[in-house]
Order: structure tokens, then sequence, then C-alpha cells
């Protein structure tokens, strides 16, 4: 009888090794399919550095010719006597042109970065 009792507790004993086995087995097995079934994504992140000059917000334009002159500006039109000067916004790439009775003439010059902030003579933009 006594090993009856015995056995019967190795028995439930291992049953519960067993059980504990089969459920970290199925656990695990769970998951791996989980993990199977999501991607990794590899991340890259680049830094730019980048570099801006700063130009003036305008530059002038004095009229060393010896005639009177009427401009636009690209923001209106000005006219400007034998030596004086106005200030134009300094918008690279836009153009000056000839004004004539509140019309817009033939181009002048192109606004260049190294204008900005600086003192332009008409007579050598008209070139």
């Amino acid at each position: 009888m006594k090993r009856l009792k015995s056995t019967k507790y190795l028995y439930l004993f291992l049953k519960q090794k067993i059980e504990a086995f089969m459920k970290l087995t199925i656990i695990a097995i769970s998951l791996l399919s989980v993990l199977s079934f999501t991607s990794i994504s590899e991340t890259t992140t680049t830094v730019q550095e980048t570099t801006e000059a700063v130009y003036g917000s305008s530059f002038s334009l004095i009229n060393d010719t010896k005639n009177k002159v009427s401009i636009y500006t690209g923001t209106g039109y000005v006219s400007l006597n034998k030596g004086s000067k106005t200030s134009i916004s300094c918008k690279v790439g836009k153009t000056v042109h000839w004004a004539n009775k509140g019309k817009k003439g033939d181009v002048i010059f192109k606004i260049t970065s190294d204008m900005c902030g600086e003192t332009v003579k008409l007579s050598k933009v008209m070139d």
C-alpha cells in the first residue's frame, strides 16, 4: 500500500512537471510565430548641414549717368535724377526694368547676390 501511495505521488509530480514544460513550450512557439510575422525595419537618419550667406535685405542703386531716368524695381516705379539713388529690395534673380510713362520697359539688369547690401552704380549694370 505504501508503495502504491509513493508511486501515485511520483506520478502526480511528473504530471505537473510535464504540464509546466508543455505550457512553456506552447508559449515559446507562440512568441516565435508572432515574431516571424513582424518585420524589423531599419531607419536611417541623416543629418544635413546647411550654411546660408546672409545678405542685406536691400541695395542702393545710384544714377551716375548724365540723364534723369525712370526705372521699375519690381515693386514700383522710381524716377532718378542725375546723382540720386534709391533703395531696392534684394530679391536675387528678379529683374529691374526701364520705365516709360508708368509702363515697364526693357530689362536693365538682373539682381545678383553680390549686389545685396552694396551701392550699385547704374552705369555699371547698364552694359
